[in-house]
């Protein structure tokens, strides 16, 4: 279908898939498919356009939206008779509190005249939210198609593998579909499609040529990368609109974007400033270093204990696990620096970058550089827990039965300094680099 392979970039073999999966709208469908993929890599984008260009009843549900088990039922059976009723205008709400009731009542649903001799289609986007809910929930919607003998197919669409989604009881195994990332042609194509039609085709190329050099190394995501494209073209395209160059002086256009390129890769994913104050910060000619907002990263305000939690993090990231004697025993007696240099340690540790350590270091420092006695309560490894989605650390394993889970401490020096500066806590003699 040349129409949806247009709406459709760099997703045709997943697309082919899928209508072959389909089939003709009276025969029943594969009882349940699992596509999974990382985030931004066009899983709920080819479902709902192939889903609405193909006229297939479907109904669509997101599972963060529907965080219990009668929310999310209600919400499918209630969007399914909204389908079967939108000729007359006017349908009833209805309520499900089981997983028994939700068959029986879907059964009522799609004995209606609409949905009859056609596939209907569940979506669950973000199906990783199933597994937090009742244990009958999945392996229900999984053999769905048996139990209502209806002719239904539910699509799981998630972030992880099907591996961490099968009881440990069995279940009914779906179809399972892998969406892989997108390569960087893939990227620079579906990013030109997005061209102002004021310029021309080659002129947005090389600028998303540009833009893919510059971000492609530390970003990957799709929407991340056609946020930033939007944002920074008005200044990519500011010579030519002021008649300064011309679309084919592309050193010139080069020079202009490089620096704000540049502060744009500080704050890739955190969207510390929201679109329009970044379209007048771009406006304001003074000096780079005077880019408010950009620099709030660097004086987050975390809880109290979290600040020495990072702070512990962070020493224990660079400093080698020998020296945690020297610098947080009280009766640690004289030791030289050069006692504990080796051949491989001449090059500084900030040089070679973080380093893992396990928890139970952590919390030894921790304890060490807090003033008041800090038990190891839910609390505290619920502040860990916030630091790593904030991804100011980073979990490197927890597999490990052994040692336990092992972190990684992912900011800078700076910003710990700002961290620590406003505990009144002096990090540089704690650093064994700066000894």
């Amino acid at each position: 279908m040349p129409h949806l392979e247009n709406m459709v970039l760099c997703r045709e073999s997943q697309v082919s898939t899928l209508q072959s999966l389909f089939g003709e709208r009276h025969h029943f469908s594969f009882p349940s498919i699992f596509i999974y993929g990382h985030t931004a890599s066009g899983k709920t984008y080819v479902m709902q356009t192939l889903l609405k260009t193909l006229e297939l009843p479907h109904v669509f549900v997101n599972c963060v939206e529907c965080f219990t088990l009668r929310l999310l039922l209600e919400k499918i059976l209630n969007k399914l008779s909204h389908l079967t009723s939108s000729e007359e205008g006017c349908s009833t709400e209805i309520t499900c509190e089981t997983f028994n009731d939700f068959v029986r009542l879907f059964k009522q649903v799609t004995k209606a005249e609409s949905l009859k001799d056609q596939t209907v289609y569940i979506v669950l986007d973000k199906a990783e939210y199933l597994r937090d809910m009742e244990a009958n929930l999945l392996p229900g919607f999984l053999r769905l198609q048996e139990l209502t003998d209806r002719n239904v197919t539910v699509i799981f669409l998630s972030e992880i593998i099907w591996e961490k989604f099968r009881p440990d009881t069995g279940c009914f195994e779906p179809f399972v579909l892998y969406f892989p990332d997108y390569s960087i042609g893939h990227l620079q194509k579906i990013l030109s499609h997005d061209r102002p039609p004021e310029y021309s085709p080659d002129f947005y190329a090389a600028y998303i040529n540009i833009l893919l050099g510059v971000f492609y190394t530390v970003c990957r995501d799709l929407k991340e990368l056609r946020h930033l494209a939007v944002l920074n073209f008005p200044k990519y395209c500011e010579p030519v609109v002021k008649g300064e160059a011309n679309e084919r002086d592309t050193r010139k256009l080069w020079r202009n974007i490089e620096p704000h390129l540049k502060k744009a890769m500080q704050t890739v994913y955190l969207r510390e400033v929201s679109s329009s104050q970044w379209e007048k910060l771009q406006k304001d000619d003074s000096d780079s270093g005077q880019l408010k907002g950009l620099s709030a990263y660097t004086h987050v305000e975390l809880p109290y204990y979290s600040k020495f939690i990072l702070i512990a993090a962070y020493l224990a990231s660079y400093n080698p696990a020998r020296t945690d004697k020297r610098f947080f025993l009280k009766h640690h007696g004289k030791i030289k620096k050069t006692n504990f240099l080796k051949k491989h340690e001449k090059t500084s540790n900030h040089l070679l970058g973080p380093k893992p350590f396990p928890l139970d270091r952590l919390l030894a420092i921790l304890y060490s550089i807090v003033d008041s006695r800090v038990a190891p309560t839910a609390n505290i490894f619920s502040q860990i827990t916030s630091l790593v989605t904030l991804q100011l650390l980073t979990l490197v394993s927890h597999d490990d039965q052994l040692e336990g889970p092992k972190y990684k401490c992912t900011v800078s020096l700076d910003f710990i300094r700002a961290v620590a500066r406003t505990v009144n806590f002096d990090i540089i003699k704690y650093l064994y680099d700066f000894l």
